[in-house]
């Protein structure tokens, strides 16, 4: 039994970790979501329309599940401070190099390093530095806290960015956000995590961990879920305003719905960590989709007008990032926190395919139409496969964490 002294201690260390990690995931993670603000000025800089813009930045997406992988392998073995670091060097050259493109080639290599840094400094490596901190009870709320920086930070880069465009146009803008990200370098070095190495008794090794993950049905359906939540946000967060500027309203209508978008999230999130202690996490999910699915067919039958927008992205925004506590919540029940970071970073791959996928082929649909009521269409189709998907998941830990507990 621990004494009031390690407590006390236990309580101070998971706090330093949901500070500097919310931090860092706020503001890494909200300037990925402002990448839409640059899709029309960059478009109409290069030429060639908004598919090679969108194919950038599905690449961005795409490459920050493949680096959620290693990242999180690297982290759950060394800490994830040095991951971080890296993380955030490589998101200043991405950034740097968008301010510098002169064409869709020098564009995608700014995807690239945006990409990789995100997925070492992202969600999947966050989120097992503060699983390995927390106790069992109190992981879901502290991923639940995690997860509402993520709101925060869109609430917050949202503005902050389409500010300095209008001060200092999109290439200007794009120095700030390299600084920015320079201030973040310090509090990566405050992340002391326990990694794989220090925990007792022996550790379960990687290739045990793996085996033992692929081998559960409730894994597969958990990961195909994701996949299908990457998809609906990364459209929606990189097309909004490409939507809104191609029905002839004013830019700041985008900015506001991804700004509503964030604050809603911060709320969502809040009520999905809370609701775990009422509902099956499972349970929970296949509400979230589906609830997203009735938003998208608003967006798709009903007149399109400011209102509309700015109403149902707030709306989305309470079932934005809604899924990533529950969904990470789901990864620790089955595994524990061992390789909880390598794990979820799969479950992170698939949502990041799903996004890459998702705007990508938005950008391809919409110049092949000059519209996005397929999309709205394609949304609100695998909306409904992702509630069923979730529907027959068991939620229970797998044999080798049963019989710890027990």
């Amino acid at each position: 039994m621990e004494t009031v002294a390690q407590l006390n201690a236990r309580r101070s260390h998971l706090g330093m970790i949901l500070l500097t990690t919310s931090i860092i995931l706020a503001v890494t993670v909200g300037f990925r979501q402002v990448i839409g603000l640059y899709t029309v000025p960059i478009s109409q800089s290069l030429g060639g329309g908004i598919e090679p813009v969108s194919r950038a930045m599905a690449l961005v997406s795409l490459l920050w599940g493949v680096a959620a992988l290693p990242a999180g392998g690297f982290s759950d073995r060394i800490g994830a401070a040095r991951v971080v670091l890296a993380g955030l060097l490589l998101m200043m050259v991405g950034y740097y190099l968008m301010y510098a493109a002169g064409s869709i080639a020098v564009l995608m290599w700014s995807g690239v390093f945006i990409g990789l840094g995100v997925g070492a400094c992202g969600p999947s490596v966050l989120i097992g530095a503060v699983g390995r901190a927390a106790k069992p009870e109190q992981r879901s709320s502290a991923f639940a806290k995690l997860a509402m920086a993520n709101g925060l930070g869109q609430f917050v880069a949202l503005p902050f960015v389409h500010l300095f465009i209008e001060l200092l146009g999109w290439q200007g803008s794009l120095l700030v956000v390299v600084a920015s990200l320079a201030c973040l370098l310090p509090v990566a070095l405050l992340v002391r995590d326990a990694p794989v190495a220090q925990q007792a008794p022996s550790p379960q090794s990687l290739r045990e961990a793996m085996r033992e993950a692929v081998s559960l049905p409730s894994y597969w359906l958990l990961t195909a879920g994701f996949f299908l939540c990457g998809f609906h946000v990364g459209f929606y967060a990189v097309h909004i305003p490409a939507f809104v500027s191609s029905l002839g309203l004013e830019s700041w209508i985008g900015v506001s719905a991804l700004t509503l978008v964030g604050v809603a999230n911060i709320a969502g999130t809040y009520l999905a960590g809370q609701s775990i202690k009422f509902f099956p996490q499972r349970r929970t999910l296949s509400f979230i989709y589906l609830t997203r699915s009735m938003v998208f067919l608003a967006l798709l039958l009903l007149p399109p007008s400011p209102i509309l927008i700015l109403t149902m992205s707030a709306i989305l925004g309470l079932f934005w990032l809604a899924t990533l506590p529950l969904t990470s919540g789901l990864v620790a029940t089955f595994f524990g926190t061992g390789w909880l970071a390598l794990l979820f970073g799969f479950v992170a791959f698939s949502h990041q395919v799903g996004s890459f996928v998702g705007v990508w082929i938005a950008g391809v649909l919409f110049d092949a139409t000059g519209s996005y009521d397929a999309m709205w269409a394609i949304s609100l189709g695998l909306g409904v496969v992702a509630a069923l998907l979730h529907w027959p998941i068991r939620e229970q830990a797998v044999p080798r964490i049963a019989t710890q507990r027990g």
